[in-house]
């Protein structure tokens, strides 16, 4: 029986070029479109982090200049004296009705009937005060109202409506930046015990002392900007005595909203112009 032998030819199969061309220019896309988005993310992050901080000094540094050419002061320069105790600075009997805090952008505030306090409530949005902390180097203005774009987005300390205006009886408070837009709040959390704080208006400058802290409350938490501040969240932090107060509110932890970190202080000196 004849053996037949075959011969086996073998196949080659070529794979078509233009697939992966296709594929290589999908991988090549791909790639490029990774490192535009980490691009774009740094940039945002880099204008976040750099440039609303430079933005906002740059403001607020302008308006503090002239809010003190406004005053007739040199550029600058502010009063952090003290001249005699508030107790001596008025003769008038002190009125203990408590303030309605609350609100976002709307007037509100009493004199507390002391000289020198403010005793028109500033337009909305409008700087009228200076505050300078020593401790922390800053000095920043103070405006009517806590929105973000009219206030605090432009590194403004933003005065609670409702609360005290500075140097009367009840409680001056303010909110302000921690991280970002000038963050004039960033380091209130080394505020100690017996630092200074000056409020500056047109008529006067009011020396504040700090005196207790809330390292964390909950957002919600408004008595801590109440006539007499005391934590609704806490119960143990706060006054329970009427007085002139100073209350400081940021953010915490930075970079997050979870959280408001609270300063509190005392009125201790008036200085009239």
């Amino acid at each position: 029986m004849r053996e037949r032998i075959r011969e086996r030819i073998p196949v080659v199969v070529q794979r078509d070029p233009r697939g992966r061309r296709l594929a290589a220019r999908g991988l090549w896309t791909g790639a490029e479109l990774v490192v535009t988005l980490g691009v774009v993310l740094l940039l945002l992050v880099a204008h976040q982090l750099w440039w609303t901080n430079r933005q906002a000094r740059a403001e607020a540094a302008d308006t503090v200049h002239a809010l003190q050419r406004d005053w007739g002061e040199p550029q600058g320069t502010g009063e952090e004296g003290v001249d005699r105790p508030p107790a001596e600075a008025s003769q008038r009997p002190v009125d203990d009705s408590p303030a309605v805090g609350g609100g976002d952008d709307g007037g509100g505030g009493d004199d507390g009937g002391r000289p020198g306090a403010a005793a028109a409530t500033p337009r909305r949005s409008q700087a009228y005060a200076v505050l300078r902390i020593p401790r922390i180097g800053l000095t920043a203005p103070v405006a009517q109202g806590i929105s973000k774009r009219g206030v605090l987005d432009k590194g403004y300390a933003g005065h609670y409506p409702g609360t005290a205006q500075p140097g009367g009886t009840g409680n001056f408070a303010l909110a302000g930046h921690r991280n970002t837009h000038g963050e004039p709040f960033r380091h209130i959390n080394r505020l100690r015990s017996g630092d200074r704080i000056t409020v500056e208006t047109r008529d006067a400058v009011y020396t504040y002392t700090v005196d207790k802290t809330l390292a964390r409350t909950q957002p919600g938490d408004s008595g801590v900007i109440a006539a007499v501040p005391r934590s609704n969240v806490k119960p143990y932090a706060g006054y329970r005595a009427a007085g002139s107060y100073l209350t400081l509110t940021t953010c915490t932890p930075e970079f997050t909203s979870r959280y408001r970190l609270v300063v509190w202080g005392k009125l201790t000196g008036v200085r009239e112009r």
